[in-house]
């Protein structure tokens, strides 16, 4: 079975020689630190072998609650925010028919998000789209306060009660929440959901590859047993022993920290000539973003979709500030073939591809485009996939959670707690005079009256 690999040399190049291998003895010690629990956040490391402790049975069960949803249900909306649910939107999307909503064949429900803004034009049309459907929902919360996601919660929760039921609605709702504690836990005991537990080490960002994404990619049809394998696969390719020059996580680490303390990079671009990894680019600046931005560090993540945003976001990135680096990811083959026609008239000069299979056009405008940004003074990482399916989007994942790991502690941060995304919530909840925030309500007052 074939893997995916990683192309540095377009940006080592704008490195001293050696600047990479120089690397490798910190590398070593941050990969050392993850295995023995010996490095900051080191309870929140249960991702890191979580490929390899999937069994059988427990894929087997998710599979079963899948099965209970899809044959019960129409449309089942995913509940959550954040690591609750982009890493299930990702693999779907990428999985996925691009217009699936438009040509659903009824072999499989419609997968909606919701839960992850406080949109009110958004619940309204959401809840007004669900009046006449077969609905069930996945509510994915830890705490289950989270105000985003508890806000759609109690809606929906209403909504399906009212048009299916209390009994039936019961078959269809699942939470995926804490195993004991919790608003989440405690609703779902009281009305007698199906449950599944989100581990205490895995932060949410990290948590794709547990019920949190497994569940909802289950629902949307895809294989969770080939997403698996393929993150089982990778963490065997990522493991310490694997020599540095050999280990894709260890090289990517550590290749993205020289770019940004010796060459002043401090913005990753994360780019894709494939519209179906817009949510895998998603995922990516979540957990790289949360992990590494801490104590005024870290490499600003960006995403953007070739070649659509080379017609607006090209030029800056062709000529304006030297500050970023690119990180491509290139789907090898596609999984539909289709050539480029023939025109009689040929107004629009294009003849000279008819024939062509559309890929190798898009093929060549990567090319181009890595050429022309490596000569503009970008550098270029390229991450090669053979294939767009199951088993390498599970490597894909596992690949980039164990570099994310290598280098927030390269950086010398904790890459696995998020401190700073508290402040909104509590001006949010003191705003709203939510009990006990009576005198943060009182200093934010007397803020805003000043700032008149």
């Amino acid at each position: 079975m074939k893997s995916i690999s990683l192309d540095i040399t377009k940006a080592a190049q704008f490195l001293n020689a050696g600047a990479v291998k120089a690397y490798e003895p910190k590398v070593k010690a941050a990969q050392e630190a993850l295995e023995n629990g010996t490095c900051a956040g080191n309870d929140f490391l249960g991702w890191l072998h979580l490929p390899s402790s999937i069994t059988p049975e427990f894929l087997a069960e998710i599979q079963a609650t899948a099965d209970t949803l899809r044959n019960n249900c129409e449309v089942i909306v995913v509940a959550g925010i954040g690591g609750s649910y982009l890493g299930a939107r990702a693999v779907i999307e990428a999985l996925g028919n691009s217009f699936a909503w438009l040509v659903n064949d009824k072999r499989n429900p419609t997968i909606m998000f919701a839960g992850n803004n406080i949109g009110e034009d958004y619940l309204a049309e959401l809840t007004a789209y669900l009046k006449d459907k077969k609905f069930g929902v996945i509510n994915i919360s830890k705490s289950g306060t989270t105000t985003e996601t508890a806000l759609t919660f109690r809606l929906l929760k209403k909504q399906c009660e009212a048009q299916r039921g209390k009994d039936e609605a019961k078959k269809v709702i699942v939470a995926v929440t804490d195993a004991k504690k919790g608003a989440a836990r405690k609703c779902a005991d009281k009305e007698g959901y199906k449950t599944f537990v989100i581990p205490d080490n895995v932060g949410g960002r990290f948590s794709v590859l547990t019920p949190v994404g497994l569940l909802p990619i289950a629902c949307a049809g895809f294989d969770i047993k080939e997403l698996v394998a393929g993150a089982q696969d990778m963490e065997k390719a990522c493991d310490l022993s694997v020599p540095f020059e050999e280990n894709p996580a260890a090289q990517y680490a550590a290749v993205r920290q020289g770019l940004y303390t010796q060459a002043g990079k401090k913005i990753e671009i994360i780019a894709n000539f494939q519209p179906k990894l817009h949510f895998i680019a998603e995922w990516w600046k979540q957990l790289y973003g949360e992990s590494e931005g801490k104590d005024h560090k870290g490499i600003f993540p960006a995403a953007c979709d070739f070649t659509t945003d080379l017609h607006s976001m090209g030029q800056w990135i062709q000529d304006g500030e030297r500050t970023i680096f690119e990180t491509v990811i290139s789907i090898e083959t596609p999984n539909k073939e289709l050539d480029f026609p023939f025109d009689e008239e040929n107004l629009d000069g294009l003849n000279f591809l008819a024939g062509k299979r559309v890929d190798e056009v898009n093929k060549m405008a990567e090319l181009g485009t890595r050429l022309a940004h490596v000569d503009g003074g970008v550098p270029n990482i390229r991450i090669s996939v053979p294939l767009l399916n199951a088993y390498y989007i599970g490597q894909l994942i596992y690949f980039f959670e164990k570099a994310c790991g290598i280098s927030g502690l390269l950086e010398e941060v904790n890459p696995f707690n998020q401190p700073g995304v508290e402040a909104y919530k509590k001006n949010m909840f003191a705003l709203l005079n939510k009990p006990g925030y009576e005198a943060e309500s009182k200093a934010i007052q007397e803020r805003l009256a000043n700032d008149k």
